[in-house]
């Protein structure tokens, strides 16, 4: 466990509840070990205690189908219009397939390296700080940069993801006005009256007092999805109707959008922590594969039929495809809407845990710290305006946050960290991890450059 004095460079925790021999209920415990929450996450943020009780196979694996299925699941149609109906689909589970082994990766490191500095977790930080202090001698005075990388990745991820949730939250609405008086206000509007309902909502410092919304953010999304699958399964053409494949330069957005929706990896330390019988886990028929082939099913099924459904009118999220004049899908809109508001409480948290306690300690006065976390967090907020109304098109803004922050933390870093952990193991770095590690990371990189310069030259033309 994290010594306290390293409180303030701890990361905030993924979707680990406490859970009895229910699956639905959960506690809220506290202590001063936490890790970090990805942006699927749909459930409430905890911190994990000593001596919480664990909890079994089937709790551990609904939670990893929590904080795996978000906003990235609606936006599988509008990645597969980039690369067409049969490429997209094979890529998507080809990408799922890569970004499940980096979590299988990760995982291994992370219990190697527990056992050499003889500590029984570590988050996704500590595994890279402690990759580089124990791995070779050249590369052990960068530890602390390590650490910084992934807590910067882990910020314009989250930060990312905020943005996404405004112009999620705004189109939606705007869509469901729309159906009733046309010619409404614009986008933009939507987006300041949503900053504006949230910055007090941001203010809400105790996340226990979240649980109850959390979950009832979880229910909105089941039923949502439901309703969403229920609607794609009606009228659907023949596939020789869609294209196969598309044109090379499209690929890019392509690859941003899925990478955003695959961004899970922080999950898997905590989730195997909190196991009554962890080592379950892994392996080939363990609760990791079970729950992310669920997640990539789920998300190939969404984008083939979203797609097949839409074809090349697919927008940045199917919720803003469905029938107009129908309550029950203008409830979908609604749903969904409200979901993300509260998961933007949530995600907010993970930047304000990791760049809070470093500008408070600049602060000597103690009557002015409170105000001014207050006035910190509105500026954050404020920022995610400003990029939310920068870039007011949902499908671009998604491709650009996981091309170039998501891609890095599902893609890029675990190879490397396997590379820095098996490098000092006798025997265990063999010539063939080292040539699939660098395939990986070369892989990671392009996706990453390629990915995010065709999102910013989208936006540009967009404007």
């Amino acid at each position: 466990m994290m010594e306290n004095s390293e409180e303030s460079k701890l990361l905030p925790v993924g979707n680990i509840a406490s859970c009895d021999q229910s699956m639905a209920s959960a506690e809220i415990h506290w202590s001063s070990h936490s890790e970090y929450i990805p942006q699927s996450q749909s459930s409430i943020i905890i911190e994990e205690d000593k001596n919480l009780e664990k909890v079994g196979n089937c709790p551990s694996l609904m939670h990893l189908l929590k904080g795996n299925i978000g906003t990235g699941i609606l936006a599988m149609p509008s990645a597969i219009k980039n690369a067409g109906l049969w490429v997209g689909t094979i890529g998507i589970l080809a990408i799922g397939g890569i970004a499940i082994y980096c979590m299988h990766m990760l995982l291994n490191c992370c219990n190697i390296l527990c056992k050499r500095v003889n500590k029984p977790t570590l988050d996704y930080a500590s595994i890279l700080e402690t990759a580089l202090q124990t791995g070779p001698e050249r590369l052990r005075r960068w530890s602390s940069v390590g650490r910084m990388v992934v807590n910067i990745f882990l910020v314009m991820t989250q930060i990312g993801f905020c943005c996404v949730y405004l112009v999620f939250i705004a189109q939606n609405v705007k869509q469901v006005i729309d159906s009733f008086h046309k010619g409404g206000p614009p986008v933009f509007v939507y987006i300041v009256i949503t900053t504006a309902l949230i910055i007090p909502y941001t203010f809400v410092r105790d996340l226990k007092n979240l649980a109850p919304f959390s979950t009832f953010a979880n229910l909105l999304n089941f039923v949502g999805l439901i309703i969403i699958f229920q609607d794609l399964f009606q009228g659907l053409p023949n596939p020789d109707k869609r294209p196969a494949y598309k044109s090379l330069d499209k690929l890019p957005l392509y690859f941003g959008t899925a990478i955003y929706a695959f961004e899970g990896i922080g999950l898997v330390m905590p989730i195997q922590n909190k196991m009554r019988y962890p080592h379950d886990f892994g392996g080939h028929s363990g609760v990791l594969n079970l729950g992310m082939v669920i997640v990539t099913c789920l998300y190939t099924a969404t984008g083939f039929y979203g797609y097949l459904k839409f074809g090349d009118d697919s927008l940045g999220s199917v919720t803003l495809n469905l029938p107009a004049k129908n309550w029950l899908y203008i409830s979908v809109n609604l749903l969904f809407a409200l979901s993300m508001f509260i998961t933007y409480g949530l995600q907010f948290y993970v930047p304000i845990k990791i760049t809070w306690p470093w500008i408070s300690s600049k602060i000597t006065s103690r009557r002015w710290l409170n105000y001014s976390e207050y006035i910190y967090r509105t500026i954050l907020v404020l920022i995610t305006f400003g990029i939310a109304s920068a870039v007011p098109h949902l499908d671009l803004l998604i491709s650009l946050i996981g091309a170039f922050a998501s891609c890095a933390l599902a893609l890029m870093l675990p190879p490397i960290i396997e590379l820095l952990t098996l490098s000092v193991e006798d025997g265990q770095l063999r010539w063939w991890t080292v040539i699939k590690d660098i395939i990986i990371i070369v892989f990671g990189l392009l996706g990453f450059a390629t990915g995010t310069f065709s999102a910013l030259q989208a936006i540009i033309e967009n404007f």
